[in-house]
């Protein structure tokens, strides 16, 4: 390995090589003790006001997403994770052994960095190469290692290309292909398709589900976009102000968000109130009937294309839920019109264009939110 290899090593922070001989380069690391394996981690990381405070837990095979707005501590997470940041408290664990004790060029980590990060002066081949020559493999053994996980990439044919002649969804599977040549026991992505067009997103995220789907050790995915995560992770953890507050399978969140952010993010409105039975006073005064029997907090939710609005009060029982509301802004959301309201109760109504004309829907204009009971999801908070 030149001079050159080894200052881009450490300058871009690239963590799938580790400056420690072994024996073999495609040698699984040895097992941990039974009942040990995969990550435990308490990440505890003050940082001048902000405090991180995140429990972790994953089995080999799992994937594990971390889902927040921007500054709520994912990326500190990942770098607490990969040992960039040192904890103030708590634990890593990995496959039974004290991570945080371990020296960052040591763990038996894989990184993909949002910029994925290539070395320039390298070509692809070299690139993936790289890390098995810092495990002590001969440059031919390393270059064998790295033309393989190109083919199972598809990129046999971009193996002499340099990153500058990539395309972002190529320079991602490079950089995937780099991350898993060492074999790593945690393999960490960071915003792994940010960096992408809409239209490659498609493409590399289900191949990206692929590999990850044969990775036989954790994966954690930090991300801001809730389809990348429903689509490529098992589990959930969603982050906020450095706190986690909800954790669960994909459709468990999808289905009982519990709070504005994550309501937001799965196209919900989303109230907290008290059930008395069918009845929930909603805070803020409102009331809404539901087709859950409850008793004490909880949440009701339902999705903006349950709503209908009246220019005048609708006769009939159809709609158990009415609310009197104001107009407050228009938007086009695919092929269907937004409409926010508020007043009686604060809410998104998803109309057809045809719709929103016939309703003459002007900024002010007072209306009518019509919801049946029927259309709303009311679980404990």
């Amino acid at each position: 390995m030149t001079d050159d290899d080894r200052r881009m090593a450490k300058d871009d922070r690239f963590m799938t090589g580790r400056e420690k001989k072994a024996s073999s380069p495609t040698s699984a690391p040895a097992p941990a003790p039974e009942g040990q394996e995969g990550l435990d981690a308490h990440l505890v990381v003050e940082r001048d006001a902000f405090r991180l405070d995140v429990s972790l837990a994953a089995a080999p095979g799992d994937v594990l997403a971390l889902l927040g707005p921007n500054g709520a501590g994912k990326t500190t997470a990942l770098r607490a994770l990969a040992g960039l940041v040192p904890l103030t408290g708590g634990h890593l664990r990995l496959d039974g052994a004290e991570l945080d004790r371990t020296p960052t060029e040591s763990r038996p980590v894989g990184v993909v960095f949002q910029d994925y990060l290539l070395f320039p002066h390298l070509s692809a081949l070299d690139n993936v190469a790289f890390g098995p020559r810092c495990l002590g493999a001969s440059r031919a053994g390393a270059r064998a290692e790295a033309a393989a996980w190109l083919a199972r990439m598809g990129l046999s044919e971009y193996a002499s290309v340099k990153p500058r002649r990539l395309s972002g969804g190529q320079a991602q599977r490079v950089a995937l292909a780099r991350a898993l040549a060492t074999r790593p026991r945690l393999l960490l992505l960071d915003e792994p398709l940010a960096a992408l067009d809409a239209r490659t997103r498609l493409d590399v995220r289900a191949r990206l589900r692929s590999h990850l789907a044969e990775f036989e050790a954790v994966a954690v995915l930090v991300t801001h976009d809730p389809l990348d995560a429903m689509v490529l992770a098992d589990h959930l953890v969603v982050v906020e102000d450095g706190q986690v507050v909800q954790r669960g399978t994909p459709a468990d969140i999808a289905r009982r968000p519990r709070t504005d952010y994550l309501a937001h993010l799965v196209g919900l409105n989303l109230y907290r109130g008290t059930a008395e039975g069918h009845t929930v006073r909603l805070d803020g005064g409102a009331v809404a009937t539901t087709t859950e029997d409850l008793r004490g907090p909880v949440f009701v939710a339902f999705p903006p294309s349950a709503v209908t609005l009246h220019q005048e009060r609708p006769g009939g029982s159809g709609a158990r839920n009415l609310w009197r509301c104001e107009v407050a802004g228009l938007e086009t959301h695919g092929d269907r019109i937004r409409v926010a309201l508020t007043g009686g109760l604060p809410l998104a109504a998803d109309l057809t264009t045809i719709a929103a004309a016939e309703l003459d829907l002007r900024p002010g204009a007072a209306v009518w939110a019509a919801v049946k009971a029927a259309r709303t999801h009311a679980y404990p908070a």
